[in-house]
């Protein structure tokens, strides 16, 4: 009797302890749980010790936080008929715990389905360029797609990212050609502008120095040393100072000739003239005529021959 009362009393505290493990739920910080009775939502657990009723009720744990949702590559052609391969990043989060357990069965799969199906769609409409340029409008565009969709399941998008974009390899090499074409275009203009530039400056230069005449003169020099510095056995002259050398050396030439005529003139008046003969000139050469040619003589007209006479 003993024995049989100790083993019923084991059963019972088996079945007290399997009672009340089934009774007791804990309910983390980052989740939420949802009460049903008998198949209805009676309401929201929050975190902490719950206790609910064996069989009768059911505590699905909803958790909260962010999930982080890889949206696999896909082949998606451009509105400029461009075939890429394109990979992107979603984040959500559950805000209203029932409607994630009712409205939908499996909220990450769902999610996931219609985020690729979004991507496809809003790349799409967009050419090669934009995709590339414009990646925050179509992060914001399909973010936007989505959160009208999933709020209805009590689910927010919090984010979408583009993560990888892949080219075909002719379209990678054309954009090559066109960037190398690009920065070739932007060094000729930025040369351009520096032409123009250091002309405006050479001219207002040149009025300076047409203002003021030595100021070209003590360039050259300038130029001469700045040659000079380095151990050169050639020495460029430029051409106005060759000019000035040339003036200066015409100049001395002239004063020299000067200073000789003013010295012949003051010998030439100290010294008395000598009366000179008379010179005689030759007498004039008479030419005679040139001797008259002969007429050509006319040349004899021939004979007249004689008729032959008539026999009787």
């Amino acid at each position: 009797m003993d024995v049989t009362a100790a083993v019923v009393w084991l059963i019972i505290l088996v079945l007290l302890f399997i009672v009340a493990r089934m009774s007791i739920r804990i309910v983390r910080q980052y989740e939420e749980g949802v009460l049903f009775r008998l198949g209805r939502v009676v309401g929201v657990r929050m975190p902490g010790l719950r206790f609910i009723i064996p069989v009768i009720d059911k505590l699905p744990l909803v958790s909260l936080r962010i999930v982080t949702m890889p949206i696999q590559s896909q082949g998606i052609i451009t509105q400029d008929n461009v075939s890429v391969d394109i990979s992107a990043v979603a984040y959500y989060r559950v805000i209203d715990a029932v409607k994630s357990v009712v409205a939908i069965e499996n909220v990450a799969a769902a999610i996931n389905q219609i985020a690729q199906t979004t991507l496809r769609k809003v790349v799409g409409r967009h050419s090669l360029d934009q995709t590339l340029s414009e990646t925050e409008h179509i992060n914001s565009d399909i973010r936007e797609i989505l959160d009208a969709l999933t709020l209805e399941w009590g689910v927010e998008v919090t984010l979408v990212e583009l993560k990888d974009i892949q080219l075909p390899e002719s379209m990678k090499r054309a954009m090559a050609r066109q960037a190398e074409a690009e920065r070739e275009k932007r060094a000729k203009i930025i040369a351009a502008e520096g032409e123009s530039i250091a002309a405006a400056a050479l001219g207002e230069a040149s009025d300076t120095m047409m203002a003021h005449p030595l100021a070209l003169q003590l360039r050259n020099l300038q130029s001469l040393v700045e040659i000079g510095v380095d151990k050169n056995t050639t020495v460029v002259f430029p051409a106005p100072l060759m000019s000035t050398i040339g003036e200066l050396s015409a100049f001395l030439a002239r004063e020299t000739q000067a200073a000789g005529a003013t010295a012949r003139a003051a010998a030439t008046a100290s010294v008395p003239l000598e009366a000179s003969a008379p010179v005689s000139l030759p007498a004039p050469v008479e030419v005679s005529a040139p001797a008259r040619v002969p007429a050509p003589v006319a040349a004899a007209a021939p004979a007249p021959v004689p008729a032959p006479a008539k026999v009787a």
